[in-house]
């Protein structure tokens, strides 16, 4: 019995942070956005601990900060902390896939794929055709979900290493945070939204390597332009 009481607690403090994260996400808690344990637990019905619980994990995650004496407030971050994110992303990215890139010429023999890969890519494919999608209709709250699922389940498929993906997933979170107040009020959304999804999976699925990358780079060119234009209309 206590066993079943424990795992209650621990899926319930896994629901206030995603329902947490999905509001920071969505906008409608805004960085700098301020608010306590109990307010939390007031607005969902619940305890206080596992609110607690949730406030502290979305803190490790860099989604929140934590003031002892006023409680917990959205982080904001800067566009310098915007521009690291895509640099350290860049990094790792490159990295993967130069590693499944051939190193010799003529390029060897494909190796046979392994066994559910396909499988795999063909469903993050789907994810990254919605995205797409709603990239170009400009619908921004389709786009997050979307987006953030595609980028997780490729990158435990790509990398092949969970302590990657996890610190891939980190990051495509946090870029988020970032951008969706200044994505909110963006005239020119349309112009800022990737769309290369399926492009990048499909490179993956030929094991073009040197595709992969160069869908990748250009994103995050795209990713720093963005960054230089909100830096240039910021106020001085």
């Amino acid at each position: 019995m206590p066993a079943s009481g424990a795992v209650t607690r621990s899926t319930l403090r896994q629901q206030i942070a995603d329902a947490l994260r999905d509001e920071v996400l969505a906008g409608r808690l805004q960085p700098g956005e301020e608010f306590t344990v109990k307010q939390i637990a007031e607005q969902y019905g619940v305890s206080a601990t596992p609110v607690r619980e949730a406030l502290v994990d979305l803190c490790a995650q860099g989604l929140l900060d934590s003031d002892q004496h006023r409680g917990f407030r959205v982080h904001q971050y800067s566009i310098d902390d915007y521009r690291g994110m895509v640099e350290a992303r860049m990094l790792v990215v490159d990295g993967i896939f130069r590693r499944h890139a051939p190193s010799t010429t003529p390029p060897p023999p494909a190796p046979e794929p392994e066994p559910g890969l396909g499988v795999a890519l063909v469903s993050v494919r789907r994810r990254g055709e919605a995205a797409a999608r709603a990239a170009r209709a400009g619908d921004l709250d389709i786009l997050i979900g979307y987006d953030i699922r595609y980028w997780r389940e490729l990158g435990r498929l790509v990398s092949a290493n969970d302590y990657i993906a996890d610190f891939l997933h980190r990051l495509r979170v946090q870029a988020w945070v970032f951008s969706v107040p200044y994505l909110r009020s963006e005239r020119d959304l349309l112009g800022w939204l990737w769309s290369g999804h399926v492009d990048l999976v499909d490179a993956i699925t030929r094991g073009d390597a040197g595709a992969a990358v160069e869908v990748v780079r250009a994103y995050n060119t795209h990713s720093l332009e963005w960054a230089d234009r909100l830096e240039a209309r910021a106020p001085r």
